[in-house]
């Protein structure tokens, strides 16, 4: 059993680093699909300082195949199983929209963060699951599914509006399905049915989702939000991708999920540092 704290203090920005036990993950730096990458990747993590490892078996890019359950619980446990023998006091999270995933990391190891793309839309136990095991849970905002949301990118009223009100919506029913005020976590989810101009529009104008009264989590490392307005690749990204954390820390972010863990963690400990300054 993994033993997670209880209880996430958000009070300081914590860094939450991305363990993608995939085949396909649109950063292929980032891939770790067999157990020897995942030991490399989870001890790196842990000697940088990651509060969270966030696990995901299922791609969510653009146009990312079809993955069957038992594949994709094949591929979180053996990850569970990696973290658990490294250091049994690292936060879980796992990037699932299945609620059997959560059941059964539950049912191994213990309190889990749930980070799901769907905000609870794509499986209807999702809910209920979180609820049951007073999990936290990160609802982020999505349009579709990976294979179609390239395409649903126009919003009356624009983008940020339109983030705004789902959550509204969405969190009344979150809420009523049981999951803990406490323990919700907003993602306005950047690249997900959302172009460049619009990442950009929403990174800019996150007081109106914290607004809301929630944590918010950004992910925006190495996205495409980086390198194509700069014409690189996402390998060539991290410097742009240390700029948009800070940005974000400067618009109250409480966790950042990233790809390159220990110097993002060098820039929250000096965004950290800086608000005793700021005023």
């Amino acid at each position: 059993m993994i033993l997670n704290p209880t209880v996430l203090d958000l009070r300081r920005s914590l860094v939450m680093g991305i363990l993608n036990v995939t085949p396909d993950s649109f950063y292929a730096d980032s891939r770790t699909f067999c157990r020897e990458q995942v030991v490399e990747r989870v001890t790196a993590f842990v000697a940088e300082g990651a509060v969270i490892i966030d696990i995901g078996g299922y791609s969510s890019r653009p146009g990312a195949e079809d993955v069957g359950l038992e594949e994709e619980w094949r591929r979180v446990s053996m990850a569970l199983d990696v973290v658990a023998s490294i250091d049994r006091g690292v936060v879980i999270s796992i990037d699932t929209f299945r609620a059997e995933i959560v059941r059964r990391a539950v049912a191994e190891y213990g309190a889990i963060i749930v980070n799901d793309i769907s905000a609870g839309e794509a499986d209807e136990d999702m809910l209920a699951v979180v609820a049951e095991h007073k999990l936290y849970y990160v609802a982020m905002h999505m349009r579709g599914v990976p294979s179609t949301m390239s395409q649903l990118t126009q919003y009356d009223g624009g983008v940020v509006r339109g983030v705004v009100e789902y959550f509204e919506q969405r969190i009344d029913e979150i809420l009523a399905a049981g999951v803990a005020k406490e323990r919700l976590i907003l993602d306005p989810g950047f690249g997900f049915a959302k172009s460049v101009e619009q990442n950009w529009e929403l990174l800019a104008s996150l007081d109106a989702l914290r607004e809301l009264g929630y944590p918010i989590l950004v992910g925006v490392s190495r996205k495409s939000m980086i390198y194509k307005p700069l014409g690189i690749s996402a390998e060539e990204s991290v410097a742009g991708s240390l700029a948009l954390a800070w940005e974000a820390l400067r618009g109250g972010s409480a966790i950042l999920r990233v790809h390159d863990v220990a110097p993002t963690r060098q820039i929250v400990e000096l965004a950290n540092y800086y608000k005793q300054y700021r005023g």
